[in-house]
């Protein structure tokens, strides 16, 4: 009977359109005032909210979204989680994200699906493997864990990698972050944004930003398509258009906007349960849950706030998938997509104040957003919270491109991802 019961269930609920189906969240229209507007509902904006009523008791506080939660780059992205950066200061914070995410589940009470299946970084020249060891040696003199493979071990861990010695891109090691891996992207915007709703946060979308209230250099709200909403602080965490939002503001951010283009093959069975990326060949790739293979490689050159590429990448990605894994090659592609990355010079963040007081931005993330999420969130919390920056964030503050103290992470970057 209990089964009849889902069965009928189910068919109900699809005729129905799920109309009955209880909200996970609110959908309040926007007060005339809060203590603090955050700008973006994707897993920034949403952690960062969660953080300041969870952490900080802060529960005057909204959240709005000028589409729909996670349709900006939380949904349009390849959703790898790691820590292994070179620079302490981006290891530091990595890593601090990545122990929340080994709790999130739990601490969210929703599952998103995090799975740490280690992630593999293959070398393919001497050169390639002599900077592996340096960046594997600076990782671990930070406590995050990091290990040296060599191709024999490389093979044993991913068999189904070309690793022949006559290989196009022969692999002469690689290196491993056992607790690195990936998590289901809508899942961790929807777990927060369920979390932040139950400690009174709203959530308000379609809701786009139109300009800022500045009085004495001072914040004092927005102005929004659905009206004017008045705001003792405000925080920015709009990935790929930070820039615009800072010229509504009257300043300029170091930053540049560009397509980032991921694409899934047809679903196939399970024959990858590792995370593998080459920054020489100039790809990476993992396995779904639905079986699909999930790939992706750098940024295209030019300048857009397009959700879209150009077909050299896609066609330079498709190559080097096959020349790393011939088994791949006969597979079809199911769909492709793109996300707005914005980067700074140094391929670092900005987090924290901006020259208007009270506006507080967190942008710059480029192609490592997503395995930041936790992180992020929690420390820029804390910034909007105190007024002063986190530990953590301190180091990423916008006056490091006055003082020159730049955090170049364009080689733990890693195949733009």
């Amino acid at each position: 009977m209990k089964q009849h019961y889902s069965i009928f269930t189910l068919a109900r609920n699809a005729v129905s359109y799920h109309e009955k189906w209880t909200e996970a969240w609110r959908s309040p229209d926007p007060k005339p005032s809060y203590d603090v507007v955050i700008v973006g509902g994707g897993g920034h904006g949403l952690a960062t909210a969660y953080y300041l009523a969870k952490e900080h008791g802060i529960t005057n506080v909204a959240v709005i979204e000028k589409g729909w939660l996670g349709g900006g780059n939380t949904g349009r992205n390849t959703t790898i989680v790691r820590s292994n950066y070179l620079w302490d200061e981006s290891a530091h914070l990595y890593e601090h994200a990545l122990k929340l995410w080994e709790g999130l589940s739990q601490d969210l009470n929703y599952n998103v699906m995090f799975s740490q299946r280690g992630l593999l970084s293959t070398a393919h020249t001497v050169h390639d493997m002599q900077a592996l060891r340096r960046r594997v040696y600076a990782i671990q003199l930070n406590g995050i864990d990091s290990e040296i493979l060599t191709r024999e071990q490389v093979a044993e861990y991913c068999p189904i990698l070309d690793c022949s010695p006559t290989a196009r891109y022969p692999v002469f090691g690689a290196s491993l972050q056992r607790r690195g891996g990936v998590a289901r992207h809508d899942a961790v915007a929807w777990g927060y944004a369920r979390g932040a709703d139950a400690r009174g946060v709203d959530i308000i979308q379609n809701c786009e930003v139109t300009g800022f209230k500045i009085e004495n250099g001072k914040i004092t709200g927005l102005e929004t398509t659905r009206g004017s909403i008045g705001a003792k602080k405000v925080g920015v965490v709009v990935a790929g258009h930070c820039g615009v939002l800072a010229g509504m503001a009257g300043f300029r951010l170091p930053i540049e906007s560009h397509p980032l283009q991921a694409m899934v093959s047809e679903p196939i069975k399970p024959v990858l349960d590792c995370v593998v990326m080459s920054g020489q060949v100039h790809v990476y790739v993992s396995q779904s849950d639905k079986g699909e293979l999930v790939f992706g490689a750098g940024i295209d050159s030019f300048n857009s706030y397009s959700q879209y590429g150009s077909p050299p990448v896609v066609e330079n990605m498709l190559n080097a998938l096959t020349e790393l894994f011939p088994i791949f090659s006969r597979l079809r592609f199911l769909r492709q997509w793109g996300g707005i990355v914005d980067t700074c010079p140094d391929a670092s963040p900005i987090i924290g104040k901006t020259p208007v007081e009270n506006l507080f931005f967190n942008c710059g993330w480029g192609t490592g957003g997503f395995k930041a999420t936790p992180g992020s969130g929690h420390v820029f919390a804390h910034t909007i919270a105190t007024g002063e920056p986190h530990k953590l964030a301190a180091p990423f503050a916008l006056e490091r491109f006055t003082t020159g103290y730049l955090i170049d992470e364009h080689g733990a970057a890693g195949v733009a991802h």
